[in-house]
């Protein structure tokens, strides 16, 4: 114990002075700045001293709901009342003694109650610009998550068992987790949300065998081996995120795209993009078009000798996706067959709480620091894409980690999901802030003027529904911009899982062939399906076949191999390990 302590304080030390030379960043928050949120909350003082009855409302609320706690803890200790019965609707409080003890209880409805009454005064008070109000909910909340009882010792009755039973070493335990993750993040919390080291790119995550047939400075191609003695003709061409690492759709075997679509007679190309760094910051938008799925598509017509794809984008990719099925459309190119657009945003009109962080003051802010390095630190970005799901990404592993000392379970998704790489500002503004991706002509590329309703392609939209990056009612708005056939499918499910949907997936879907210009009437419409979508999508995309011909292996062809999947492009890290 005393090795430990001194272990503990010795890290401790050196960790501090890493932290305290972090301090001019400290209002820094992911990809938000909050230097300027005083004042957004000055104008939510204003505007409540202007109309005291929003505040007068809320307390009497709160005072009539705090007496109903009192009633209901005291027939309670006078055994009056049994404990309410069913699940908790609220995952931070899953723990049987939220419920069954009297006082945990009481600590639990009290924190709920304060923390509605609170967001509800915000809520009500008008006048606010809109930019502000949602800034002030959003920090507002993020507030009040922080302050959960069960973020904390005393008042988590789990923390507490666990406490009494080890004699205080899970809290030993969840200190030099702290210490590590202070390490890992150079004096910087980076929260560890899955074992890292249980995963080895190539050798149990990554693992659909290929080859890489082509790379330039922004992308490495992958050209993945058949399973079947025939394929499609047609060969599918993925394009992700640049943000994210492709892999996404190469997890693990039992829940492979990859494996999957390849296993079905795809010939599968995946852009594997390059982590950038200070010397790719002068690549723009229009660089990611030409050196990505342009040069993906010359390079697959060399490889195959088939002209045309069917595509598939994922969030961001598919956003660079629809923008080359533009460019093409202009350019009288049908080389793109069909194209698929996973939780794709294209009109950014209502973009969720990710609005909080592209405001005017934050943008400059954000890009200020961009040119200091040349791009947007991967910590940066994670911490605000947490920050969306607060509760679930940061502070249930908080509980998890430093307060039960527990170590985390190998996940393959979320391994995935703390690989982030860098990214530079260049759709921020046009896309995000002004919204010109749906307006004709609003944005140039390569000298083209791109006009989404000059897309003709046939288009599969998969909306997920549980989803804090892309809302699906957004991704459902790009149903008005495309002139060609559009499918639309929502998954059950979220951002990650909601699109990794392998057969033996306990989420569903909904499907409706009919798209009215309401997503909430689309929805009213759909009909409700148990399982994964991918067969669905197949079946879709089969009416793009083209034929089948002899399996084509990687690096069989004009193009010889230069490596093998996955590839050197994807192991350049961003944060520690």
């Amino acid at each position: 114990m005393r090795r430990k302590l001194q272990n503990i304080a010795k890290q401790s030390q050196l960790l501090m002075q890493r932290f305290v030379s972090h301090q001019p960043d400290a209002v820094k928050f992911g990809m938000g700045d909050t230097s300027t949120l005083g004042f957004d909350f000055f104008e939510l003082m204003t505007k409540m001293m202007a109309d005291p009855v929003v505040v007068a409302r809320a307390q009497i609320d709160l005072f009539y709901d705090t007496l109903g706690i009192w009633q209901k803890t005291a027939e309670r200790m006078l055994m009056l009342r049994a404990r309410e019965a069913g699940p908790p609707k609220d995952k931070r409080f899953k723990h049987p003694d939220w419920s069954e003890n009297v006082i945990f209880d009481f600590v639990k409805d009290s924190y709920l109650v304060a923390a509605k009454s609170l967001l509800s005064a915000i809520s009500e008070t008008k006048g606010m610009d809109e930019a502000s109000a949602r800034k002030v909910d959003f920090y507002t909340r993020q507030f009040i998550d922080a302050l959960s009882p069960s973020n904390f010792v005393a008042t988590n009755p789990e923390v507490l068992t666990a406490t009494l039973e080890s004699g205080g070493q899970n809290l030993l335990r969840g200190l030099e987790n702290l210490l590590v993750d202070l390490e890992r993040g150079d004096g910087r919390l980076a929260i560890t949300m899955t074992d890292i080291k249980a995963f080895r790119l190539g050798e149990n995550i990554a693992t659909a065998p290929g080859k890489i047939i082509y790379q330039n400075e922004l992308m490495q191609l992958i050209q993945y081996a058949p399973s079947t003695n025939e394929c499609r003709r047609r060969p599918l061409l993925i394009v992700p995120p640049w943000i994210n690492k492709f892999y996404v759709f190469d997890l693990q075997p039992k829940n492979s795209f990859v494996k999957w679509a390849v296993d079905q007679g795809h010939t599968v190309f995946v852009i594997s993009w390059v982590n950038p760094d200070e010397r790719l910051a002068e690549m723009s938008f229009e660089n990611y078009m030409l050196e990505g799925p342009l040069a993906a598509l010359h390079t697959i017509e060399s490889a195959t000798g088939e002209r045309s794809v069917n595509a598939i984008g994922y969030c961001l990719g598919g956003t660079l996706l629809a923008s080359t099925a533009a460019f093409l459309a202009a350019k009288g190119d049908d080389r793109i067959a069909s194209a698929t657009y996973f939780v794709t945003l294209v009109d950014f009109t209502e973009v969720g709480d990710m609005a909080v962080f592209i405001d005017e003051e934050q943008l400059a802010s954000l890009e200020r620091r961009m040119r200091e390095r040349g791009y947007l630190e991967a910590q940066d970005m994670a911490t605000a894409f947490n920050m969306l799901r607060a509760n679930d990404l940061i502070w249930s592993f908080v509980v998890n980690n430093y307060l039960l000392g527990k170590e985390q379970m190998p996940f393959d998704l979320l391994f995935w999901n703390s690989d982030s790489t860098r990214m530079h500002s260049f759709y921020l503004r046009k896309m995000y802030q002004r919204n010109l991706l749906t307006k004709p002509g609003g944005i140039t590329l390569a000298d083209t003027p791109i006009d989404l309703s000059k897309v003709r392609t046939p288009a599969f939209i998969l909306a997920t529904r549980e989803v804090h990056i892309a809302p699906w009612k957004s991704t459902y708005a790009a149903t008005c911009l495309y002139s060609g056939p559009v499918k639309v499918v929502l998954s059950a499910a979220g951002h990650m899982a909601g699109v990794i949907s392998p057969p033996s997936s306990k989420y569903g879907h909904w499907a409706n062939d009919n798209l009215p210009p309401s997503p909430d009437e689309w929805l009213a419409g759909a009909t409700p399906h148990q399982g994964s979508w991918w067969p669905l999508w197949d079946e879709w995309v089969t009416q793009f076949d083209a034929g089948r011909v002899p399996a084509r292996e990687p690096g069989g062809g004009k193009l010889p191999a230069i490596e093998n999947a996955p590839g050197l492009y994807v192991r350049v890290r961003s944060m520690a390990s």
